[in-house]
């Protein structure tokens, strides 16, 4: 990857000036899909799901407690599966600490996975995490909000796309199994309304790591179509995270 051009340092503020005006302009752009977004409309959600979690099982109204919106992150976490996706555990990494402020703005957050609650527990305990995370292992949830695929389960649709179309495009490898995303709802009273759900780069804002990357003359260090091959759960880098191996003690 090519290295920035050495330039004098009022050059280097006359181009910083220049790209500071694009910045503006796309938080202005932000700003408004931002607003956008908000003025979506809203689907009653008219099913029962259940979920497993470690008080028991829980409605999707339950999962809001005594908040009036609710963010669920779809965590890849098959029940076949050893442990969860190291891509989404990237993503739980990123946003663990952003969740626990939620709450002041009557914002619910909870993770759900079809894995068995067990396993879920097991896996949570070792990255250390304490957010809330529930099993919708005997529901229809990933399947009804497309981030688990499986044509004989009608489930053939991801990132508002036919699997199928993507698969041919090259942008997914199967059209079966688990995948990424984040859906929110809105509760009015008892009744649950899906107001948003995002997939694929949409995931891309909470990911704290790749806006630091964002900002440094090499950026993401990534191969095209290889997006996130470099991630690894948090214990199994070679140099432990957190720890600073820079000069600074």
């Amino acid at each position: 990857m090519a290295q920035p051009q050495i330039v004098s340092k009022s050059e280097w503020i006359t181009a910083r000036k220049a790209l500071l005006a694009k910045e503006k302009a796309a938080t202005q752009a932000r700003d408004a899909l931002s607003a956008e977004r908000r003025r979506l409309p809203m689907v009653l959600v008219e099913k029962p799901y259940v979920f497993d979690g470690p008080i028991g099982r829980v409605s999707l109204r339950e999962l809001f407690g005594d908040h009036r919106q609710l963010i669920v992150y779809h965590f890849m976490f098959d029940p076949k599966w050893e442990e969860g996706c190291k891509s989404c555990s990237h993503f739980m990494d990123n946003s663990q600490g952003s969740v626990v402020h939620l709450a002041a703005r009557d914002t619910a957050f909870v993770a759900v996975s079809r894995a068995p609650l067990a396993e879920i527990d097991a896996f949570k305990l070792r990255m250390g995490w304490t957010f809330p995370w529930v099993s919708s292992f005997e529901s229809d949830f990933n399947y009804d909000f497309h981030v688990t695929l499986d044509p004989d389960r009608g489930s053939v649709e991801y990132n508002f796309a036919k699997a199928s179309d993507l698969v041919q495009a090259r942008k997914l490898w199967s059209d079966r199994g688990e995948l990424p995303g984040l859906s929110v709802f809105l509760r009015e009273e008892d009744a649950v309304f899906h107001t948003y759900s995002t997939y694929q780069r949409g995931l891309d804002l909470p990911l704290n790591t790749y806006n630091f990357l964002d900002l440094t003359p090499l950026g993401r260090q990534e191969e095209d179509g290889r997006a996130q091959a470099w991630i690894r759960h948090h214990d199994r880098y070679s140099t432990p995270v957190g720890s600073n191996t820079g000069g600074a003690r």
